[in-house]
């Protein structure tokens, strides 16, 4: 495996640029999503110690005794609300792989809106409307968490702009598919490891992402995400400081015909030699409303015509998800009303 940067875009231009600028800045994402769907931002106007204050209540929430943490364990439904407990989900399954347990532990939330007045536990299609599992401590864990989520939030519909731009759609295109959008974060610890992981296992699976855009900050430490060249080739991806790495998801490949391309990637171990150390990463996963219509944009269409059937966010999501959170490859959205064993 070789290391390498991601394309480093400085997005700063498309909003304080002229018409050449923000051109520019769109034709450099579509470069990247063209190629590999992976890319580096700087220039964002994220306020730095809201990422700073955000990885030290992560790294507090996760030093809590387990029965602590379990408090607000993940409901039986398997919905991205509360924690992971460590090793309870394999990614690789999201894509027909079987794969050993991923070693990490987690912690999910989406939206405050959602209140859980609208989810149905029997019903898999209200999954990304579950409410939040908050737990009382560390006791500013949830107030960081939210403060982390809006910016985030308010970083994912700058680069819609972006998005609609290279893409050659109005950007009103997005509006009211992303006014109640299913957006989550989901802050992650990949333990230190103290021996060596069974074969085939690592901290993520390699799987694609689910949404639209990703956003990543990981602790600069050995063990981190790895991208899939076209060539069959794992490959290091280094944050630029201070920025965020990022990728586009299945839905927004599907929305651009596969364009752009939602590439496998995933989080290797650390090398035996490296320190032993956790590594923390904070990820938002900047998704549209559960029950936006995932269909070939117009200026995608091509000589050969959508590719896609349209489709529900949601039963795009649930599909893949189910398979990840069962560790099955056999695994149905039906499986969202089953208790696991």
């Amino acid at each position: 495996m070789s290391s390498s940067i991601v394309p480093v875009i400085d997005i700063a231009p498309f909003f304080n640029g002229d018409d050449a600028a923000k051109q520019a800045v769109a034709a450099e994402l579509d470069k990247a999503c063209c190629n590999t769907g992976f890319f580096a931002i700087t220039g964002h106007d994220v306020d730095e110690s809201i990422i700073t204050r955000t990885r030290q209540a992560v790294v507090d929430f996760f030093a809590l005794p387990l029965e602590e943490k379990l408090k607000v364990e993940r409901p039986p439904e398997k919905v991205s609300r509360g924690y992971n407990r460590f090793m309870d989900r394999s990614l690789s399954y999201s894509i027909g792989k079987e794969a050993p347990p991923d070693l990490q532990e987690a912690f999910a939330f989406g939206p405050e809106e959602f209140t859980g007045e609208d989810w149905i536990k029997d019903d898999p299609s209200t999954a990304m409307m579950a409410p939040n599992r908050w737990p009382d401590n560390p006791p500013n864990f949830h107030p960081t968490m939210q403060e982390y989520a809006e910016a985030m939030k308010w970083l994912g519909d700058r680069v819609l702009d972006i998005i609609a731009t290279a893409l050659n759609v109005e950007r009103s295109y997005f509006d009211d598919k992303y006014d109640h959008q299913s957006s989550v974060s989901r802050v992650v610890r990949y333990p230190a490891q103290k021996s060596p992981a069974n074969k085939g296992q690592l901290r993520a699976g390699e799987h694609t992402d689910y949404g639209t855009v990703t956003f990543l900050r990981g602790d600069a430490v050995p063990g981190g995400t790895e991208v899939m060249t076209r060539d069959g080739e794992w490959v290091e991806v280094i944050c630029p400081q201070g920025g965020f790495v990022c990728n586009i998801g299945d839905a927004l490949a599907r929305w651009t015909n596969d364009r752009w391309k939602s590439t496998l990637h995933r989080v290797g171990n650390p090398p035996a030699d490296a320190k032993n150390i956790d590594r923390i990463s904070l990820v938002h996963f900047h998704s549209p409303n559960h029950d936006a219509l995932i269909e070939c944009i117009p200026s995608c269409v091509g000589d050969k015509g959508p590719k896609y059937e349209p489709i529900t966010f949601a039963d795009h999501y649930l599909g893949k998800v189910m398979k990840a959170a069962h560790a099955r490859l056999n695994a149905k959205v039906a499986d969202a009303t089953k208790r696991s064993a």
